[in-house]
């Protein structure tokens, strides 16, 4: 080679790019963590919502985005390969990497997939994530709110049967009456709006807007539930208001003597209604008079109002510790806990239900008394490689088998659990 061409081979190597480094799926992941200024990890979501797996699925998408462009740009430099494929270092790249998959993940929808190591036999029959405590039961049917929807679910099979769009404003359950399923709509301000959707197709019957005389509670949970006379009751602002459902109209007000209502609860005989107002006042209402009967308090929070006949139950705590009370009489001054509840933002919130008081969350599953408030079983849940399982919403519908929400964080498994309690828990 003559001088010359040395020298032109040089200038040509200076101004020709290397070629392009594949992008793999690791360099996304840390790209990801150090714009965020943290390193990858899975965490507990508080209350509402459960997105165990938000941040590595962004990770995947980013990647899967990312390869498609890191292919683009390499495949001009590739030559096709026995086939006529262009070979693309990154799809290498991605396929050789072990997959992180459950087998709840692989296995065919609508196979029942045992859970948490056998507790009450829990069987995972529905891999949907739906919103904490939002599961209840009635007839043939689950409901439960999840992705903004408002979901109809066949027990026997774990498949959504039918949808209605539905966002929850505030934690609580759907509450159904005869033929149609309640929930809170809008809640905010003066303004409180409930809607009714017909059990079998969800299609939308009825939209009540219920005035909140005095705004509403900031505190507020648990604020709508159903007396045995087929009405609803529900927290607006300074007062309870009464819903006629079949009129779909507010019919009676009870104006409070203390503070916004919060939550509310209706004695399962009709006699009382139990309402949570501030940072905590329990007051108890005559239901047929308005009159108030009793006041109790006690320190700290509480909320989310359950009636039976032996009293009231509620929860109280938050963050990373909440628990379920039983206050005998409606009367604070002699409440006393009943359940570990739950820990990491979860929810623990108590639920009644063939003929038993449900009570789940990250330590413990337990049905109670609702006569005493005593737990009848208690059954432990057990971590997975020391990552928190969760149970809550507990319902049991006229055929006797009970359901839970499940989660499992360590193996992003969530979904709807089918589970077979102790005979004890029928009291």
């Amino acid at each position: 080679m003559t001088t010359e061409e040395r020298q032109l081979a040089e200038m040509l190597h200076r101004i020709t790019p290397e070629p392009p480094r594949p992008v793999t799926v690791e360099d996304i992941a840390h790209r990801v963590a150090r714009d965020n200024g943290r390193e990858p990890r899975r965490r507990l979501t508080a209350r509402r919502g459960w997105a165990p797996t938000l941040a590595a699925a962004s990770v995947v998408v980013i990647a899967a985005a990312s390869a498609g462009v890191a292919t683009v740009l390499t495949s001009h430099g590739t030559h096709p390969s026995g086939g006529g494929t262009p070979a693309s270092p990154v799809s290498q790249s991605a396929s050789s990497t072990p997959s992180s998959a459950s087998p709840a993940q692989t296995a065919p929808g609508g196979t029942p997939m045992r859970v948490a190591d056998g507790v009450w036999g829990a069987e995972l029959i529905n891999r949907q994530s739906l919103d904490q405590e939002s599961l209840t039961g009635s007839g043939d049917s689950l409901f439960a709110f999840g992705h903004g929807s408002l979901a109809r679910i066949d027990p026997g099979t774990g498949n959504v049967l039918r949808t209605t769009p539905y966002s929850a404003p505030l934690p609580g359950r759907p509450i159904v009456v005869g033929n149609t399923v309640w929930v809170v709509w809008s809640y905010s301000g003066g303004d409180i709006t409930l809607r009714g959707y017909d059990t079998r197709t969800l299609a939308q019957v009825a939209a009540v807007p219920v005035p909140a005389i005095g705004g509403v509670s900031s505190t507020a949970s648990g604020v709508l539930a159903a007396g045995p006379d087929g009405q609803l009751y529900l927290a607006a602002g300074d007062t309870v208001a009464t819903v006629d459902p079949a009129a779909g109209r507010v019919t009676h007000r009870i104006y409070l003597t203390a503070g916004q209502a919060s939550s509310v609860a209706v004695a399962p005989d009709g006699s009382k209604i139990y309402v949570g107002t501030g940072s905590f006042q329990l007051l108890v209402y005559d239901l047929g008079t308005g009159v108030q009967a009793s006041s109790s308090r006690m320190p700290g929070s509480g909320g989310n109002l359950l009636a039976t006949a032996g009293g009231v139950w509620g929860t109280t705590g938050s963050g990373m510790s909440e628990w379920v009370w039983f206050a005998p009489g409606g009367d604070l001054r002699s409440s006393f806990r009943v359940s570990q509840g739950a820990g990491g933002g979860l929810a623990s919130l108590p639920s009644l239900s063939g003929g038993a008081v449900w009570i789940g969350g990250t330590h413990e599953l337990v049905c109670a008394s609702p006569a005493t408030g005593k737990a009848m079983v208690r059954t432990a849940i057990p971590a997975d490689q020391g990552i928190v399982r969760y149970f809550g919403s507990v319902t049991v519908l006229s055929s006797g088998r009970a359901y839970a929400l499940y989660q499992d964080q360590r193996a992003n498994l969530s979904g709807v659990a089918a589970l077979t309690p102790p005979q004890a828990c029928a009291g």
